[in-house]
């Protein structure tokens, strides 16, 4: 049989049937990967297929929990918040009226216990436990407890109280000091003392609370804690109270060393 030629068909060189080669063998290689590719993207797709229902319920189960956290805040938390704040508005002014002095005990107990049909501290402390309402519950109910001499209860409402008010945290720490002084335990309240002190820097409780933490330390023997917290009285609060006196027990202090 005749074997024809095409019009200007040349003889393949041996690189030029090399090329080819290596063409074919690319098209053969890159044609296996599409179709791993397609046959991986068709087991994923009868994957999701088959599992759609879980798939759905697991987008579903996310969006009830964010649906609920932020439905829990704005329809349970928040009222419950106002509803709370509403309830210590009148243990808040038994409270500030004891603390004037009229009647205090009595007042300090109603603050405590509540009165006129409106709860009072503690039971704001317990039916709105968690929330910030209940946390300023905790300080005031310390605080009465503080005054009406009750000092095992004011540590224990003062110690679940936690705040970073620049008033308030070094008061109700400073308040523990001042219960475990009265329980003849020294060397709590000098822990607590310093912890009231270094809370906040200002110049009421600061020089304050350095004041009791240098009496304690130097009933404890420890004068030259003492001196140092009597020193920086004068030095950084030299307009406060406690500086009015502080020259005098340094002196003694310095004798006594």
């Amino acid at each position: 049989m005749a074997t024809y030629k095409k019009r200007g068909y040349k003889p393949k060189t041996k690189k030029e049937k090399e090329q080819e080669e290596i063409i074919d063998d690319s098209n053969s290689t890159t044609a296996e990967v599409f179709n791993t590719l397609d046959e991986g993207a068709s087991r994923t797709e009868e994957w999701a297929v088959a599992n759609q229902k879980y798939i759905l319920g697991i987008v579903g189960a996310i969006a009830v929990v964010v649906l609920g956290y932020l439905g829990y805040n704005k329809l349970v938390a928040e009222p419950q918040e106002r509803e709370a704040m509403n309830e210590m508005y009148t243990a808040k002014k038994y409270f500030d009226d004891a603390v004037s002095g009229v009647s205090s005990d009595s007042l300090y107990r109603m603050a405590l216990e509540g009165g006129e049909g409106k709860y009072g501290m503690l039971d704001i402390a317990s039916e709105y436990s968690g929330s910030p309402a209940a946390n300023l519950a905790n300080y005031y109910a310390g605080m009465a407890y503080l005054n009406l001499k009750d000092y095992q209860n004011a540590i224990t409402y003062l110690s679940d109280f936690s705040s970073d008010d620049k008033m308030l945290s070094p008061i109700a720490k400073g308040g523990i000091g001042d219960a475990f002084m009265q329980l003849e335990q020294p060397s709590d309240a000098l822990g607590y003392y310093e912890d009231a002190f270094k809370a906040n820097d200002n110049n009421f409780t600061t020089p304050m609370y350095l004041m009791k933490a240098a009496k304690v330390a130097i009933t404890l023997g420890e004068n030259d804690k003492a001196l140092t917290y009597l020193k920086r009285i004068k030095t950084d609060y030299s307009t406060s109270t406690e500086a009015k006196n502080v020259d005098v027990l340094i002196g003694k202090v310095e004798a006594s060393l």
